[in-house]
């Protein structure tokens, strides 16, 4: 009975030989217990302690964005035509006054090297067969250059025996004619339908038609025209009182 006790109780005691197994298992499976723990706190999903750097745009990332301006960016409304004083319509294109619309223009003197202090007032004068002479006389050397008073049409070239070789031309609006007689010639290459500017040389001062063949001038006459834009119809306009 004895000797059975002493065998069980030696069965019962670890041989040294197991420790180091025993031991390892143990470790593994407090790792484990470990693991799960970490594993609850921390979900893979979830970030752990990370930061990030701010993005960087690219020419991949560029979106079109539709901008409205604000209330400052916006254009101002386009205000009305202003309306006469009386409030009956809008402010006619053209001054009731020829005489101060043309001044306004400052027209070009229409021969070359001329001041205005040289001009005579012609325009009352009258001339053979009671008929008024309605235009001004600017004297100057034979072939001194003749040129449009401002930007405008030759609507005709015409050669009559009173005022010889002349030039009729429209301005811009084609309201107004004037009217270049008694040249010695045209400006080489000048023809109906050309455009001119203002101080283009359109031909030459002479004595072609009724004028004293001892005294070249220029024939230099104004005329407002009727609605029908005829270039031999209009209302003289004194040359004096628009270059003076």
């Amino acid at each position: 009975m004895r000797r059975s006790r002493t065998h069980a109780a030696h069965a019962v005691r670890r041989s040294p030989r197991s420790w180091p197994l025993m031991d390892a298992a143990l470790v593994f499976f407090a790792g484990m217990v470990v693991m799960a723990a970490i594993v609850a706190i921390f979900p893979v999903d979830a970030p752990i302690g990370t930061t990030r750097s701010p993005a960087v745009a690219s020419p991949e990332d560029d979106v079109e964005v539709d901008v409205k301006p604000s209330l400052k960016e916006a254009p101002p409304a386009v205000a009305p035509p202003p309306r006469d004083a009386s409030g009956s319509g809008l402010v006619a294109a053209i001054s009731a006054d020829p005489v101060e619309e043309l001044r306004r223009r400052d027209l070009t003197l229409p021969v070359h090297g001329i001041k205005r202090d040289d001009l005579r007032d012609g325009f009352n004068e009258m001339r053979g067969s009671g008929r008024r002479h309605e235009a001004i006389d600017v004297l100057a050397p034979r072939h001194t250059p003749v040129v449009a008073v401002e930007d405008g049409t030759v609507a005709r070239l015409f050669l009559s025996d009173v005022g010889g070789i002349t030039v009729y031309q429209f301005d811009s609006t084609e309201h107004y004619v004037y009217y270049y007689a008694h040249l010695e010639n045209y400006a080489p290459g000048l023809t109906e339908g050309d455009h001119v500017k203002r101080g283009e040389v359109i031909g030459h001062v002479g004595t072609t038609g009724n004028a004293p063949r001892d005294t070249p001038h220029l024939h230099f006459a104004i005329f407002k025209m009727t609605g029908e834009k005829k270039w031999w119809q209009g209302t003289p306009i004194d040359p004096h009182a628009v270059l003076r």
